[in-house]
């Protein structure tokens, strides 16, 4: 048998019937059918012929809102049905699995030559006895269909991948395909690492361990920034994953915490930045920081000469010094003047960044291993656009949350400088990349550029870990993806054995 191609699902594992006749799902059962819609693998759902017609209409919707196939198990020709299910969803030497609640011992007997089967079992089981493989929980079952694939396939190259991230992030990333089930080209299987099971005995079944890890920051102590790991608390189970990795040096995590923290500290993020000068070597452009200043109260006395000498000239951005991984991470504001810092509503300590003319473009780079990737957006207008449109409200500050939206341009027709599309030395900014990539140790990560009006100075204004690159296109940045994720085990791997 080879790597698992296709699975069936008895209805038992997914829904019960209330005492009213009603059809509902069992826990876990909506977290498992979106893993399986995304997987790469040949799902179908089956039913015998007792069942109810309510759960029979119930069972018919999911399966068409998952698109998955449904299976009526005919009794008079059950061995006929499941032997056409293997020759559809299978390929030479792989293998399907048949994963029920019930128990019965004379089914599991004529499947076992051609079917895995696994059994959810209430009994505090796991163990393979007969052909038969048992769990405990619905949520065991991703991992234990890649598990078993790595093992059926006998290949030392096959890399198992546990991630842990937010769901939504999570089914972000599936929906373009990057965590397949089944083997990718260059030898990937991806499965979610849940906290609501043991960790230790999850970890050890994965190669990998990608995460996403400000996705489970519970807190961050402002005051903790001289040593910011310190300072961030962490969801119990990032915790224990946490532990975990540190215990085991020789664990393959993509990438390690020490190599993020520094992108949560939008102030150690500049200073590094402050580095690109010693790309400036060559004649054209210069690829720089912005300019900036840390402001712990909005209120001090000579903040107007501080902005001068960090060359801060008005409008400036104002942006919380923790980057992300709590709410108000990204609660900003454009001030025109220094009398609005006094009430302004942006989280302290602040970073002061200047605010640079870029004719409305954002690049956004993506680092991916060794591969880099841009694409172009539509950014904020220019300084003299805002400014026009703060006069109207008496040169009030504008706030904004930059996850949610963007001040832009509300004065029809109105332009500013530049209005042709400002070009970018990509080589440049290519170099500056992999700088980035071996200053930080990072192996997958974004940052965004501007292009300053004038100067043409190249500016990188924000760096971010793990971002959804979802402005390349899936065919070309998912295999990237999987390549750098392989290349990293493959460095870690080396380094000890």
């Amino acid at each position: 048998m080879g790597a698992v191609r296709g699975v069936l699902l008895d209805e038992s594992l997914l829904c019960a019937e209330d005492n009213d006749g009603n059809t509902h799902f069992l826990p876990g059962a909506e977290a498992l059918l979106r893993r399986l819609q995304y997987s790469k693998l040949h799902t179908g759902i089956s039913y015998g012929e007792g069942a109810s017609s309510q759960k029979v209409a119930f069972l018919a919707r999911v399966a068409t809102a998952y698109s998955f196939d449904s299976i009526v198990l005919n009794a008079s020709c059950i061995d006929d049905t499941f032997n056409r299910m293997l020759v559809a969803w299978s390929g030479i030497g792989e293998t399907c699995v048949y994963v029920t609640s019930k128990k019965d011992e004379g089914l599991f007997l004529r499947l076992k030559q051609c079917w895995k089967i696994i059994v959810k079992s209430g009994e505090d089981v796991a163990r393979e006895n007969t052909g038969v493989l048992f769990i405990n929980k619905l949520e065991e079952l991703p991992i234990t269909l890649c598990r078993f694939s790595k093992m059926a396939v006998r290949d030392t190259s096959v890399v198992t991948v546990g991630y842990v991230m937010k769901p939504s992030r999570e089914e972000d990333f599936s929906k373009r395909g990057a965590f397949p089930m089944y083997p990718t080209q260059n030898g990937l299987m991806f499965v979610p690492l849940t906290f609501d099971l043991p960790l230790a005995s999850q970890i050890q079944k994965v190669d990998v361990i990608l995460h996403k890890a400000t996705d489970e920051i519970v807190s961050v102590d402002p005051g903790s920034f001289l040593d910011f790991s310190k300072g961030i608390s962490f969801s119990k189970g990032m915790q224990e994953l946490e532990r975990y990795i540190e215990d085991r040096p020789d664990c393959c995590v993509i990438d390690p915490l020490n190599s993020i923290y520094p992108l949560l500290d939008r102030l150690r993020i500049h200073h590094i930045l402050l580095g690109l000068e010693d790309l400036n070597t060559k004649s054209g452009c210069r690829i720089r920081a912005p300019h900036f200043l840390k402001v712990d109260y909005f209120h001090e006395q000579n903040l107007a000469e501080r902005l001068l000498e960090a060359q801060l000239y008005f409008p400036n951005i104002v942006k919380p010094q923790v980057a992300c991984g709590v709410a108000d991470a990204h609660s900003m504001a454009i001030v025109f003047r220094t009398e609005d810092f006094k009430d302004l509503r942006v989280p302290l300590p602040a970073i002061v960044q200047e605010y640079i003319d870029h004719s409305s473009l954002l690049f956004k780079f993506y680092v991916l291993g060794e591969k880099v990737f841009h694409a172009v957006k539509k950014s904020m207008p220019n300084a003299d656009v805002l400014l026009s449109s703060s006069e109207k409200n008496g040169f009030q500050p504008i706030i904004f949350d930059s996850l949610k939206s963007l001040p832009t341009d509300n004065n029809k027709g109105q332009h500013s400088g530049n209005t042709n599309k400002q070009s970018i030395d990509v080589d440049l900014v290519t170099d500056a990349a992999n700088w980035l990539r071996g200053r930080l140790g990072l192996t997958i990560f974004g940052f965004d550029v501007v292009v300053q009006e004038g100067s043409r100075d190249h500016v990188i204004v924000d760096v971010n870990y793990l971002p959804s690159f979802k402005e390349i296109p899936d065919n070309v940045v998912i295999p990237a993806f999987w390549d750098a994720i392989k290349s990293s085990y493959e460095l870690r791997k080396d380094k000890y054995e």
